[in-house]
């Protein structure tokens, strides 16, 4: 569904962020991009969503390469959750979800409709949540308004940066297994930045590792455990490697 190739991004001549990189994210899959802070991965997240270009390189989504494209098309096509959320404090909360919709021309009861089934999706019920407004909910609460409003438009693609960081270790939890049943639910490519490794294998099904901007291995959790390919890979997994293979039932 999404091609990389030869994907080139500096921000200064002395700063180059990625580097040559070439990854292809097979539809309906979910890839996580997972190295450490600095690495690179929410410039890739950007770069699909055409927030940001590359410095050289192609970004083929459907075959089609998307700097051919209307930018704020290509934005609107594409479900985007964030870490920090990104709420309108103005807006109650049918209205944030709706906001794409509203964007695209959508009318009034369509978009009710479509922000009422969105909301039970990811288990708020609309009658008790879509007139408050963001100051009111947890952020945990907050956080699946997020998600909601990513759906509202029914996206094909979903990019989710690192959206459960912000949150405490047994909220975060409860929206990783929250996640994994939309996943089974829904038919959606989901392309999830995190730098927590057990994040990582909770909910991936392959996982691109990236160090210093250039990717190091791709592949399924079970082929990063057996066989890591780099140096920077293999000290990754050390110390947690042992939970890590009880923990998927390995070895």
């Amino acid at each position: 569904m999404i091609k990389l190739i030869d994907i080139n991004k500096s921000f200064t001549p002395d700063v180059q962020v990625i580097r040559d990189l070439s990854l292809e994210i097979h539809g309906g899959e979910t890839l996580v991009l997972l190295g450490s802070s600095g690495c690179g991965k929410t410039t890739i997240l950007k770069m699909i969503n055409r927030i940001i270009e590359p410095s050289s390189g192609t970004v083929l989504i459907e075959g089609k390469n998307i700097l051919e494209q209307d930018p704020i098309e290509v934005r609107r096509s594409i479900g985007y959750v964030i870490q920090e959320i990104g709420l309108f404090p103005h807006m109650n909360i049918e209205a944030n979800v709706s906001v794409v919709l509203n964007l695209k021309g959508r009318p009034e009861e369509e978009r009710k409709r479509r922000a009422n089934e969105v909301l039970e999706l990811v288990g708020l019920d609309p009658e008790q949540f879509s007139s408050r407004y963001p100051d009111e909910l947890s952020g945990g609460q907050q956080q699946r308004i997020g998600v909601a409003r990513a759906l509202a438009a029914n996206p094909s693609l979903l990019l989710m940066d690192e959206p459960f960081s912000a949150v405490d270790a047994v909220t975060r939890e409860l929206l990783q297994l929250e996640l994994l049943k939309l996943k089974k639910q829904l038919s959606k490519t989901i392309v999830f930045v995190t730098h927590d490794i057990f994040e990582a294998f909770t909910l991936a099904d392959r996982i691109a590792i990236l160090h210093e901007g250039r990717l190091q291995q791709v592949g399924t959790k079970e082929e990063i455990i057996s066989s890591p390919e780099t140096e920077f890979v293999e000290k990754l997994l050390m110390k947690p490697k042992k939970q890590l293979s009880a923990f998927q039932g390995l070895m």
